[in-house]
């Protein structure tokens, strides 16, 4: 994922189920808590994260 797209990730979210949630200062994204690329997921966030 290094180097998707947002449109990719987006789609690879989709895939698996995950609910994005947006609202006015955050975008969350709710993953089933046994996805086997959570970890993957939650790596990247952080490195996103101001």
């Amino acid at each position: 994922l290094a180097r998707a797209c947002t449109a990719t990730i987006r789609v690879k979210l989709l895939k698996i189920g995950a609910a994005i949630v947006r609202n006015t200062r955050r975008v969350r994204v709710l993953l089933a808590s046994q996805h086997p690329l959570k970890h993957v997921f939650i790596s990247a966030a952080r490195a996103m994260a101001p």
